[in-house]
C-alpha cells in the first residue's frame, strides 16, 4: 500500500515535536495490541507487553483520558484481582475506508477495532474516473464532517495495480494512468489494489503471525502473499499481480497487454471463451451462474483445474503456511473439486505432497478490501507522529 497526500511521508506535521512523539512510542505498543486483539484484558496486556500492571494501568489511563482506548469491566474469573477490557474508545480515531470496483464504491469509516460503519455506496460509470472520484471525495467529505476531527486518514481500494501512488492500470475499469485525488485534503492517504488489501485483511485478521497467500477471483484473479504481517508488493508497489503470471493459453490475449495471463483463464470469460460463448459484461454474475449449470460442468471443470495448477506453482514459488481462497474462488473449486484437487496435487513439488500448506476458504467475505483499507490506513495512524498530533490537537 502506498501513501499519498500532505502527511504520507516519514516526517511528522510541523506542529508536532520529536520529543512529544517518542513521549508515545511506549503506548502505541497497547494501542497495536488493542487493534490486534479487541477486548484483552489489562492484565493480559501487561503479559504480552512484558511490562508490570502498574505500569500497564499508568499506560491505559493516559490513553482513556486521550479518548483512545475505553475500559470494561472484565467478566469475573473466580479468582485473582477484577480487571478491565481495553476497547476503541467512542471518540477515538477513525480511518476513512474506500472501495472501488468494476460498477460501484463502497465508503465506510472503521474504528480502532476494525468495526466498520456508517457505509455509503453508489454506481458508476467507469470510462470517467474524475467523476468517479468526485462522488467518491463528497461521500467521504460527508463522513468527516459528521466525525469531525476524528477521521485521521484516508485509505482506497481499487481494482488495478497500484504503482508509486498511481493507478498504472484498471482493465475492468477501463483505465489507465490515473491519480487518485487527495478525498480529504490535509489527511494521509493511502492506496492499494483491492486483492492486496482483502489479502492483508484476512492473513492479519483470520491467520495472524501466518505467512499467507491469498487468491481471489472476482472478475479476473487477483491475490498477494503476506509474510510477517506485510504484503510483498515490490519495488514500486506493483507486486503481487498474480493474474498477470503466464499460467493460462499463451493464445489468449489479456487486456494488460500481456499473453496467456492467468487472469482470463479462471473466470467467467474463460467460461464462457470454452463454451464458445462471446465475452459476457459481466464475468462476475455468468461465472456464478456457469458453476450450477450442467450444460458449463466440462468448462468450469477446465477453468477450476488451471485455478489448482496456479495455485501449486505459487505454492512452490512462496512457500506459504496457509493458501486462502477468496471471491469466486471457493465456490470454483467445489463445483470442481476433483479436476481443482488433481491439477493442485500434480502441480506440488513432490516433498510437498505430504505436508502441503492449509488450503482454506477466506472468511472475511466482500468487506474483506475495506477492511484491508483499515490495516493500511491504521498502520498509519498508529505511528509516534500520528498520535503525538492527536495528542496535541486535545491538548487544552
Amino acid at each position: 500500500m502506498q501513501a499519498t497526500g500532505p502527511n504520507a511521508g516519514d516526517e511528522p506535521p510541523a506542529r508536532v515535536g520529536r520529543a512529544e512523539a517518542a513521549r508515545w512510542s511506549g503506548a502505541l505498543d497497547l494501542l497495536k495490541l488493542v487493534r490486534a486483539r479487541p477486548g484483552v484484558t489489562r492484565a493480559e496486556a501487561a503479559r504480552a507487553l512484558r511490562v508490570g500492571s502498574g505500569t500497564a494501568t499508568e499506560i491505559s489511563s493516559r490513553l482513556r483520558a486521550l479518548d483512545l482506548i475505553a475500559e470494561r469491566p472484565a467478566p469475573p474469573s473466580g479468582r485473582g484481582r477484577p480487571t478491565s477490557t481495553l476497547h476503541a474508545h467512542p471518540d477515538g480515531p477513525l480511518a476513512a475506508v474506500v472501495d472501488i470496483r468494476q460498477s460501484d464504491w463502497r465508503v465506510a469509516v472503521c474504528d480502532l477495532e476494525g468495526a466498520l460503519a456508517d457505509t455509503t455506496a453508489g454506481r458508476h460509470a467507469s470510462k470517467r474516473p474524475e467523476r468517479v472520484f468526485a462522488a467518491v471525495g463528497e461521500a467521504v467529505g460527508e463522513l468527516a464532517r459528521r466525525h469531525g476531527g476524528r477521521v485521521r486518514a484516508v485509505s482506497v481500494s481499487t481494482a488495478g495495480t497500484v504503482r508509486r501512488g498511481r493507478i498504472e492500470q484498471a482493465s475492468v475499469l477501463n483505465w489507465r494512468d490515473v491519480e487518485v485525488p487527495p478525498l480529504l485534503p490535509g489527511v494521509s492517504q493511502a492506496l492499494g489494489n483491492d486483492a492486496t488489501l482483502a489479502g492483508l485483511a484476512e492473513a492479519r485478521l483470520a491467520h495472524p503471525g501466518r505467512s499467507v497467500l491469498f487468491l481471489t477471483i472476482e472478475t479476473g484473479i487477483g491475490g498477494i502473499f503476506v509474510d510477517g504481517g506485510r504484503a510483498v508488493t515490490g519495488a514500486s508497489g506493483a507486486g503481487g499481480e498474480f493474474g498477470h503470471a503466464p499460467f493460462g493459453d499463451p493464445d489468449v490475449p489479456c487486456p494488460c497487454g500481456a499473453r496467456g495471463c492467468w487472469d482470463v483463464a479462471v473466470d467467467g470469460r474463460a467460461v464462457a471463451r470454452l463454451r464458445g460463448e462471446a465475452e459476457p459484461d459481466d464475468p462476475r454474475s455468468y461465472l456464478i451462474e456457469a458453476l450450477v449449470d450442467p450444460a458449463a460442468r466440462a468448462a468450469v471443470a477446465e477453468c477450476a483445474a488451471v485455478l489448482g495448477r496456479g495455485a501449486a506453482g505459487l505454492v512452490n514459488v512462496l512457500d506459504p503456511e496457509v493458501v486462502s481462497l477468496g471471491g469466486l474462488a471457493p465456490e470454483l473449486r467445489r463445483a470442481a473439486e476433483p479436476a481443482f484437487t488433481e491439477a493442485y496435487e500434480a502441480g506440488l513439488m513432490g516433498f510437498r505432497r505430504d505436508d502441503p500448506p492449509r488450503l482454506l476458504p477466506s472468511v472475511l467475505g466482500p468487506d474483506a478490501p475495506l477492511l484491508g483499507a483499515a490495516e493500511a490506513a491504521f498502520d498509519a495512524i498508529l505511528t509516534e507522529h500520528g498520535i503525538a498530533a492527536w495528542t496535541e490537537e486535545r491538548a487544552p
